[in-house]
């Protein structure tokens, strides 16, 4: 299934980059997030081939919704995260393809075309990084960057400029990358020691999270208990920092 993955997100990422940097026409939807031909487009191609090979699983994609719902297995598909980045021509943006078990998260695949990078994980067999074995930081909080990323809720977004005004009390750098997947790659890699996820969707989030935990990362919700899929407000860290961005966060709650 990861390899069928893999391909899918590839091919994705083609139709994508041929997108990108181009005039593109965008639409605003209700929830006055955009959508570009490009998102159907690659998320079509996505769902086309995974269901060439597994007809009898499920589907959740931001642009398409429910597909067979009840369904044992089930992708979580996100075409393109970081579409306001992808239309200004801002090339940090990622297709993310997650496979969920009983709403367990149990295969993860992110890919940004521009850069060429993937990042990938299967459950209780690591997390790679364009095929190497990758493992989460283990800086402390006086040289952490974090990652936050949120809904369009105003609350959300409220609850954002709080951590920001606070963060540097517990952390060294805070950023708004603007792309959900590629914060949580970017955590399992090494390269950042924290992400919050303030209500994003499960698309948003269904590929990174595996990756994380299975780089050797912790995931919570925002009080420290366990994490699953079906929160959509938690904190992800190397493990080193989590004490920290747990007491950033009561500070602003």
């Amino acid at each position: 299934m990861l390899d069928t993955a893999i391909e899918a997100a590839k091919e994705a990422g083609e139709i994508l980059k041929s997108y990108f940097e181009t005039s593109l026409e965008k639409r605003v939807k209700d929830d006055k997030s955009i959508v570009t031909e490009a998102d159907e487009k690659a998320e079509a191609r996505i769902i086309e081939i995974i269901k060439t090979k597994y007809p009898d699983h499920g589907f959740l994609g931001e642009e398409s919704g429910k597909q067979n719902a009840g369904a044992e297995y089930t992708w979580v598909i996100d075409p393109l995260d970081g579409t306001n980045n992808f239309v200004n021509g801002i090339p940090i943006f990622g297709t993310s393809i997650g496979l969920v078990k009983n709403n367990t998260p149990i295969l993860g695949v992110i890919y940004n075309p521009v850069t060429d990078t993937m990042f990938v994980a299967e459950r209780g067999k690591g997390a790679f990084w364009n095929g190497h074995s990758i493992h989460v930081s283990e800086q402390h909080e006086d040289t952490a960057m974090i990652a936050i990323d949120t809904s369009s809720k105003p609350a959300d977004k409220e609850l954002v400029k709080k951590c920001f005004v606070r963060s540097t009390e517990y952390v060294k750098i805070v950023r708004y990358l603007g792309s959900a997947v590629l914060g949580l790659g970017y955590l399992a890699r090494g390269g950042t020691e924290g992400y919050i996820n303030i209500g994003t969707n499960p698309w948003d989030y269904a590929a990174g999270s595996i990756i994380v935990l299975e780089a050797g990362g912790t995931i919570t919700d925002f009080q420290g208990k366990p994490w699953d899929f079906s929160k959509n407000y938690f904190v992800a860290s190397n493990g080193v920092i989590h004490a920290k961005l747990l007491e950033l966060l009561k500070s602003v709650l």
